[in-house]
């Protein structure tokens, strides 16, 4: 039995992790650790619709079953669905497809083992503990919202009628929660205690009000000891996956817990790291804030998935995807192509090819992989298995100093311009801002300076269109602009949420 066993526990049909104390493990047992993974992000052309994906899960799971058959020991992690959305059939499950798909997936699809459900519960418990609160005269204006994993748009603004008075509430997607976003950055359940008592439940006389000041957090700790634990599932094909933490970059942070990835990493030569929605969702937060910010692997290398029909079909749009494939070059990040073909597409190969030459990007990784799964993509994998061979037995990969130099406490409007800027392709002094921004960033500044913080001290967090990257793609690169629209602080998660161009932050299914 291996150190690592005794830190998994079997879970119905799967088996969970606690990942929390097999890293506290290995920090004072440093010659149990014989893996440093090296981490291979997924990302994604931006869709030309937002209920339509371009199929990363459905590489990431094709990719490590084609790199075990060439003899690397690759795992993947990837986010665990909402049960609203993606569940509901919008893109499809959240579990790969054909041969390309998790053992299980049901599993995945409705709820895996509860990690969302005990979110949910525990940042609807805070908010019970605020309106209590309001009672007791502790609070007279409640901030942190309510959460539902179904969404729900007539929620999105509400009224507790409390007899002599009435208090406003708010209610958003469980995934884009404040306490979801704790639990992702977070690396022990002290420090999600810390951040959830540093979590702003609302105001008393103009003056905010900390979680900490009033309740005891050991309340809202006890109900997350299970959802800290990643599941670890396997591939139809039989390699390892572990599943952890919430969906959509769009509308948060998009990108599987910090410490499933750090596990994976000590158990694997590569990871294989899902980021949400397209390089500028996704892959953008995790560059510029998981690993910036958080201290998470640097990627040895990214993949970036596209169909044949976003990639060149929409004239006006064809800049994106080389946009983004360049974006992580410039990075020194190894970007390769790949193209998920869908059924008949298979005759598109040469133009294909052809395509990506003139662009200049590297020779691009083709195939239908719900039809053939890992077996796509065996045989065009040498130049990857290249870049990450030679670094398999070093540390921490490296990335340009300025990549990771910390942006903590420049001004954060020019922290939105430098976002702009490089993950949308947008200059600075075509950032714009809406009416109504400039009293949102006044209040967000007031409630930082009085709790005592910076607000250019927190990482933000854009909430965007996922099938946009400016306020028009459409339009003429010197035209393209961004629209700042308003912003939110979480303090205990150390972010400010910042609406941009055309955002929903409850986004409905689609009816399937």
């Amino acid at each position: 039995m291996s150190a690592f066993d005794e830190f998994v526990a079997p879970y119905g049909l799967v088996s969970k992790v606690d990942a929390f104390g097999y890293l506290d493990y290995l920090e004072t047992h440093p010659e149990e650790r014989t893996k440093r993974g090296k981490v291979v992000l997924v990302t994604a052309d931006t869709p030309l619709k937002a209920s339509r994906g371009e199929g990363k899960t459905t590489t990431t799971i094709a990719l490590i079953d084609a790199l075990r058959e060439r003899g690397v020991d690759a795992a993947a992690v990837l986010r665990q669905p909402s049960m609203g959305i993606t569940a509901a059939g919008s893109k499809g499950g959240a579990s790969g497809g054909g041969k390309s798909s998790l053992a299980h997936p049901e599993l995945v699809d409705w709820g895996l083992c509860g990690e969302m459900a005990a979110i949910e519960n525990a940042q609807n418990l805070l908010v019970s503990f605020a309106e209590k609160a309001v009672d007791e005269g502790l609070l007279d204006q409640i901030l942190v919202p309510r959460v539902s994993e179904v969404p729900s748009r007539a929620l999105r603004q509400i009224v507790v009628d409390r007899g002599k008075s009435n208090i406003p509430e708010r209610m958003v997607l469980t995934p884009t929660c404040e306490l979801m976003q704790i639990v992702v950055l977070s690396r022990s359940m002290e420090e999600i205690s810390r951040r959830v008592a540093a979590m702003t439940a609302g105001t008393l006389d103009g003056k905010p009000v900390l979680f900490g000041e009033f309740i005891d957090l050991w309340r809202i700790t006890n109900m997350l000891a299970d959802a800290v634990k990643p599941a670890m599932m396997t591939t139809q094909a039989g390699s390892p996956v572990y599943v952890h933490c919430g969906p959509f970059a769009n509308v948060s942070l998009g990108i599987p817990s910090l410490v499933s990835v750090e596990m994976a990493c000590a158990r694997h030569d590569v990871v294989v790291v899902e980021a949400g929605y397209g390089a500028d969702a996704g892959a953008q937060k995790w560059l510029d804030i998981a690993a910036r910010e958080f201290g998470a692997p640097w990627p040895a290398a990214a993949v970036v998935v596209t169909r044949a029909s976003t990639w060149r079909d929409e004239p006006a749009l064809r800049w994106r995807y080389p946009f983004h494939v360049n974006r992580m070059e410039g990075l020194g990040i190894p970007a390769f192509p790949l193209v998920n073909l869908w059924e008949g597409e298979d005759g598109q190969v040469g133009e294909l090819k052809e395509s990506a030459a003139g662009l200049g990007l590297r020779e691009p990784i083709l195939g239908n992989l719900f039809r053939d799964g890992g077996e796509a993509l065996a045989s065009q994998l040498d130049a990857l298995i290249a870049v990450l061979r030679p670094r398999q037995a070093g540390g921490r990969d490296e990335a340009p100093a300025e990549a990771l130099r910390s942006h903590k406490g420049m001004d954060m409007v020019d922290q939105l311009r430098w976002i702009a800027a490089s993950a949308y392709g947008v200059p600075a002094e075509r950032v714009q801002a809406a009416p109504a921004f400039a009293d949102s960033l006044a209040n967000a500044r007031a409630l930082c300076h009085a709790e005592g913080r910076d607000l250019n001290d927190l990482v933000p967090v854009a909430v965007k269109s996922p099938a946009t990257m400016t306020d028009d793609d459409s339009a003429p690169e010197a035209e393209r602009t961004v629209t700042l629209k308003k912003m939110e602080v979480h303090t205990g998660a150390g972010l400010v949420q910042v609406n941009l161009t055309k955002s929903l932050t409850t986004p409905m299914p689609k009816i399937v």
